[in-house]
């Protein structure tokens, strides 16, 4: 779809692929979801081709890699049984491209995006006649933070209600995922999420390796209350207290007390992901911590490659390029940019000011201003890239009104 500013000029070119329901009364008054994947940098592919759309590719029962020749197979949990469905590719990613001589900043960062997608959804809205439509976003991982993004921006500036919005892996509050020096929280909400993984992984003592949900109450507990208030006395903390909170962290995180000292009481990700399984010489994925890497090495503090990405690129990949050609019939020799570093460099400025993005306030604006507005969450235990405590600390400080 070519996007033109409102002099006529072409500024850039979105890729979409649509799909509406046949036979089924008015296209104008049934459901539509505008759905988009993350990254920043990715394309809608894994929302497309892996949970919402009609064909999927096919994987093992763990979602692990199948050996080429890949396969599509139809999906039995495709959404479209139930609303029309609309993927959208952000400009540098599918096939979508800035026009020759646009400078691709103007679409990458946090607002930029949000502006693009936007207009991309008003000008669909308006072409195909949807808006009597109940309208519905369905972003994943950074695309949580772009729905979020649009639930105010869409109301705001084109009077355009959503009915409901999904975020899958959500990232709303980029606070509680950071892990810069000075900054404790991120390790208090990352813990249950290496509680979990290092569950699966039977690394947990015999008393926390029974019941999963129990385990994890525990652990959220454990990680607002006396972990994050030991951290927050930083040197202050004596060496008695250091060693009694090292020891129920290992407890934890299924690493050693010695490592949880050496490291100042602090595991950043990617210290965890290399050294759960190092006596394996074994690594865990960010994406899905079930999936097992193997290193050069076992030294180090940071593995060499995500294996739960590496189980999906190739043939995601293969598969929505084949979809393309020869069961859509649709022709296009640029690079399909599944994930792609050429967004960057990201403008994450959102205010004019210093400090971490937030978009769960304009969440909680949108939902204040449309009451009719419904948003549900869903997160993994597994998932290392968004933790799920994060999310549950986010929406538990929105404030939102309790009936």
């Amino acid at each position: 779809m070519k996007m033109l500013d409102e002099y006529g000029k072409l500024k850039a070119r979105i890729f979409f692929i649509s799909y509406e329901k046949e036979g089924n009364g008015s296209k104008e008054t049934r459901p539509i979801t505008f759905a988009f994947n993350g990254g920043p940098g990715s394309s809608s592919v894994w929302l497309h081709m892996g949970a919402l759309g009609p064909r999927r590719v096919k994987m093992g029962d763990a979602g692990e890699a199948l050996p080429a020749p890949y396969q599509l197979e139809d999906n039995p949990y495709t959404w479209l049984a139930f609303t029309d469905l609309v993927f959208i590719d952000p400009v540098m990613t599918g096939y979508s491209r800035p026009a020759k001589g646009e400078d691709k900043k103007q679409f990458h960062g946090v607002k930029e995006d949000v502006q693009s997608v936007g207009e991309f959804i008003r000008l669909y809205t308006t072409r195909y006649n949807r808006w009597l439509s109940p309208k519905f976003l369905a972003g994943e991982s950074y695309g949580t933070t772009r729905a979020a993004g649009l639930s105010g921006y869409l109301l705001d500036r084109y009077g355009m209600y959503l009915s409901g919005i999904c975020l899958v892996s959500s990232i709303l509050q980029f606070e509680t995922a950071s892990f810069a020096a000075g900054h404790d929280l991120a390790f208090a909400l990352y813990l249950p999420t290496y509680t979990a993984t290092a569950w699966y992984h039977k690394k947990l003592p015999a008393d926390l390796q029974k019941d999963l949900q129990e385990t994890l109450n525990r652990a959220r507990k454990w990680a607002l209350g006396e972990y994050l208030l030991a951290l927050a006395q930083g040197d202050q903390l004596s060496a008695r207290q250091q060693e009694a909170i090292a020891e129920k962290l290992a407890r934890f995180t299924g690493l050693s007390k010695k490592y949880v000292l050496e490291s100042n009481l602090r595991i950043p990700i990617f210290r965890f992901v290399k050294e759960l399984l190092r006596d394996e010489r074994k690594t865990v994925g960010r994406l899905d911590s079930r999936f097992k890497g193997i290193d050069r090495d076992a030294a180090g503090e940071r593995f060499e490659y995500d294996p739960s990405y590496a189980a999906i690129y190739g043939p995601f990949t293969a598969a929505i390029n084949h979809y393309l050609r020869n069961e859509l019939k649709y022709e296009n020799d640029l690079v399909y940019e599944i994930l792609t570093g050429r967004v960057q460099p990201w403008n994450w400025n959102t205010n004019g000011r210093q400090g971490y993005v937030n978009v769960a306030e304009t969440l909680r604006k949108a939902m204040t201003q449309n009451p009719y507005l419904k948003v549900f969450i869903a997160n993994g235990y597994y998932d290392l890239a968004t933790p799920f405590f994060a999310t549950e600390y986010t929406v538990s400080h929105m404030q939102l009104d309790p009936s």
